[in-house]
């Protein structure tokens, strides 16, 4: 039972850390037509990315990897279920990846427009399902006696879930506003401050009528939060970061903004799992066919195997990331033959 929470909790983090990270530089690409004006400046908002948004992404084939070996019920149902709005995911970080790289091998001004937008796009349509998705598991999910989904591809575009999914776009939109206003300078950056602050306002509102509505769409996530504390312990430094993100931006204090939204989407993630912990999915036709974690883990020997691996593998992956992005630090520069 105990490392049946530990993967949980495991899970949880490798989801944050997406969150956060890959959070950022969907943010950037959603607002690539938005905040960056010229050529140049589109180079800029590019190269601020082009170093870490492929690893950013390994986190999320991470979380999905623990998923797979340590609740394969969860994967299966999850995958099979989302199956179509999984390849839509899929189809726009392809999508963004071809962008970056092909954006400067025409020299035509229409080539690339085209692949500007395809980047945007691309990251607009992924941070909006991935939100359409987290609003799914909000609600719970209809299940058969197998465990499978059986619900439509429709059914999962349902107004709530929409709604989570444009309170998660917001969020991301944020981040990245705040990743390119620490990483340019220039009327760029200033703009970039500009798009953090309506981004921050957006979430806020957002965040707070999706909290209002939830108790009519995710009843039993309330329950939750009403029959424990645990639920709220992420709110105070959520709520601090909160409300000293838009302070720190006009100040000028942009890595502290930054941290601020990081620890923002890291607060959002923790509240949910925690109100969620144990159970997975939650099945709204028959509560008892529920994935937890308690119900769909594998065996403890795989678990334990699996949990001595990531325990010696850590603090590479974390030692190779804060390398990177120390080898990356600073304002960035686009030389004419990038991006």
């Amino acid at each position: 039972m105990i490392l049946d929470l530990i993967w949980f909790v495991l899970v949880a983090v490798l989801v944050a850390g997406y969150a956060v990270l890959d959070g950022f530089d969907l943010g950037v690409g959603f607002l690539h037509l938005l905040v960056p004006r010229s050529e140049e400046e589109r180079r800029l908002s590019l190269a601020s990315v082009a170093p870490v948004w492929d690893g950013n992404e390994v986190w999320l084939l991470t979380a999905g990897g623990a998923l797979f070996a340590a609740f394969p019920p969860v994967y299966a149902t999850v995958f099979s279920g989302f199956y179509l709005a999984m390849m839509l995911v899929l189809l726009g970080l392809i999508v963004r990846a071809v962008s970056i790289a092909a954006r400067n091998q025409g020299a035509r001004p229409a080539w690339r427009r085209f692949f500007d937008r395809s980047f945007a796009a691309g990251s607009t349509l992924v941070a909006l399902l991935l939100g359409v998705a987290v609003g799914n598991l909000m609600r719970g999910l209809p299940l058969d006696a197998r465990g499978e989904y059986a619900g439509t591809f429709w059914d999962l575009l349902n107004p709530f879930s929409l709604f989570i999914g444009a309170t998660m776009l917001a969020m991301f939109a944020m981040q990245g506003a705040c990743w390119l206003a620490m990483k340019t300078q220039g009327d760029l950056g200033k703009r970039a401050i500009t798009a953090a602050l309506f981004a921050w306002a957006a979430f806020v509102a957002l965040y707070l009528d999706a909290t209002l509505w939830s108790p009519s769409d995710a009843p039993w996530l309330f329950l939750r939060a009403r029959q424990s504390f645990a639920p709220w312990i992420p709110v105070p430094p959520m709520l601090v970061c909160v409300v000293s993100l838009p302070i720190l931006l006009r100040r000028g204090r942009l890595r502290l903004a930054f941290l601020c939204s990081s620890i923002t989407i890291a607060c959002v993630v923790a509240i949910l799992a925690i109100a969620a912990c144990p159970i997975f999915v939650l099945c709204t036709n028959d509560v008892r066919r529920s994935l937890t974690a308690f119900t769909a883990a594998s065996s403890a020997r795989t678990l334990m195997t699996m949990l001595i691996i990531v325990l010696g593998a850590m603090p590479f992956v974390l030692g190779y990331t804060v390398f990177i992005y120390r080898v990356w630090r600073g304002k960035v520069r686009a030389e004419p033959e990038e991006y």
